[in-house]
């Protein structure tokens, strides 16, 4: 008899995807890789326009580990495939006032900014790194990469989290730690970059300051396009098969098992397990609208608080690389407001005449993503995602919201458009269609105390057997550690590959 490999189908090639592919290739299974576009990453990435390269969705990197520990389970060193350069500092925030916090991993540099801009809250600055400190031990170390598909894991962590005060927010302990409302900005904003608003996430999300300060912040060379492509390549190099342009319509259930999909085409391929890369509401409002469902129900997925959604202008500029000196990789613009800017977009879906922004400034570091002494930038700013009572009409706000953001940019790099060379906007109607993303929405579900861990759609699909999820929308959640985390879990859910005997007169048809 001859032997064939377990069959794994991967709908969805963007980080937790393609980290899922490398996990199940490295236990044995033939992997086929799906994606509907024509190029790995996901939301992570690019597009190249007149020379310009656009990363398209994230750009920090806050645990190399995560990916160090991935390549090193299929036999291979992250490092010989990709250049990771930490960065210091590692961004700046610019209030309106005209002042301003540079973030950096040395302890006593950030003792004196903080000391610079409030004196009175050094102490209570250092107890927030305690805080940060505890939180990841909990929080990271013990949860991040463990299956929580059960009531007990979470369960079990209760003690913890209560004498920790997971029930206050993260600007809830930035209050109770320093009184400077700058400071309480800059120690609690970092739950927007994986979909959270800090009035409503749990505070162990102040977990993130303990991870900038003891892994470092990272930029690929290549841009986060960079990581996809070469994790791609340790998928093909496994015998694993890449289709894209590929998209699947429907996971195909016998007795309440996946065993294949269907694309958009009418193909079928068949598989012994499925794991979606999707977002878990499309997975089950969407690939599973035919089969019945006991948790993920159309009623309850409407029912969950999701992320905001994302305007972003991408734009390069020609003759700029000696202009804006002051301008680095990473620039947060805080707007006028922070606590009523978050409830316009998060709670009444407000689209403000104001805003904050997120400058990403790549050429700084990497020359490759524009011409020579040009530029290559984005500006993202959060804005409320499509499933609100009156959602923002994108077609007709796109070009007025692209002039107030203008605006608020030239403040910081004065004349910029005069040098605009290339230029790309996505709205939330963008990521709605290119990512398939419900309400339009950056992160998915929004990464509240309910809607984490036992409460989020579990790896291990609630729904189906044989069914297994990865990505923003299953634990541990948004953001580059926790999509690549999710594949970590994963496999430890999957058993390594069977071997499946073929009877001698099959193998020889």
């Amino acid at each position: 008899m001859d032997h064939v490999a377990s069959r794994a189908i991967v709908i969805g090639a963007g980080l937790g995807g393609l980290a899922a592919a490398m996990r199940l290739g490295a236990k044995g299974y033939a992997v086929t890789l799906l994606d509907r576009l024509d190029t790995v990453g996901g939301r992570g990435s690019s597009i190249a326009v007149d020379g310009h390269r656009f990363d398209l969705g994230p750009t920090i990197v806050t645990v190399p580990q995560v990916f160090r520990t991935l390549w090193a389970a299929c036999g291979r060193d992250f490092d010989a495939d990709v250049d990771l350069r930490p960065l210091d500092p590692f961004y700046e925030i610019r209030w309106p006032d005209g002042s301003h916090f540079t973030a950096r991993g040395d302890t006593d540099a950030m003792v004196e900014e903080v000391r610079r801009l409030s004196p009175g809250d050094v102490d209570g600055y250092l107890r927030f790194l305690d805080d940060s400190r505890r939180r990841y031990v909990v929080g990271f170390e013990g949860m991040v990469a463990e299956p929580m598909h059960r009531l007990w894991d979470t369960v079990k962590v209760l003690p913890e989290f209560a004498v920790l005060r997971a029930d206050r927010s993260i600007l809830g302990l930035a209050r109770a730690r320093v009184k400077d409302e700058r400071l309480r900005m800059a120690l609690s904003f970092h739950p927007l970059f994986i979909g959270g608003d800090p009035m409503h996430v749990t505070s162990m999300y102040a977990l993130v300051s303990h991870l900038e300060k003891e892994f470092g912040v990272h930029y690929a060379i290549g841009g986060v396009q960079a990581i996809a492509d070469a994790m791609a390549r340790v998928v093909t190099g496994q015998g694993g098969h890449l289709r894209l342009e590929s998209e699947v319509d429907e996971i195909l259930l016998t007795g309440g098992r996946a065993r294949g999909v269907r694309l958009t085409d009418g193909k079928v391929i068949e598989a012994d397990i499925v794991v979606s890369n999707a977002d878990a509401g499309h997975t089950y409002s969407r690939l599973l609208r035919n089969a019945g469902k006991r948790r993920w129900t159309d009623p309850k997925l409407d029912a969950r608080r999701w992320s905001m959604g994302l305007f972003v202008w991408y734009f390069g500029t020609r003759g700029t690389r000696d202009l804006w000196s002051d301008v680095g990789h990473h620039t947060i613009l805080s707007g006028p407001r922070y606590e009523g800017l978050l409830r316009d977009i998060f709670i009444k879906g407000k689209l403000a005449d104001d805003m904050s922004l997120y400058l990403h400034r790549p050429s700084v570091t990497d020359p490759t993503v524009a011409p020579d002494g040009g530029d290559t930038f984005y500006a993202l700013s959060p804005v409320p995602h499509l499933g609100h009572g009156d959602p923002v009409d994108w077609s007709a706000m796109r070009d007025r919201y692209r002039a107030k953001v203008a605006d608020v940019l030239d403040q910081a790099m004065p004349g910029f458009q005069d040098h605009l060379s290339a230029e790309l906007i996505f709205t939330p109607e963008d990521f709605r269609d290119r990512y398939l993303s419900p309400h339009g929405c950056g992160f998915s579900i929004e990464p509240r105390i309910l809607q984490s861990a036992w409460f989020r759609p579990h790896n291990v699909s609630e729904e189906a057997k044989g069914l297994y999820l990865v990505g923003a929308g299953t634990h541990p959640g948004a953001g580059l550690p926790g999509v690549v985390s999710s594949a970590e879990v994963l496999a430890k859910l999957v058993p390594d590959a069977p071997r499946v005997a073929i009877p001698e007169r099959l193998a020889a048809e």
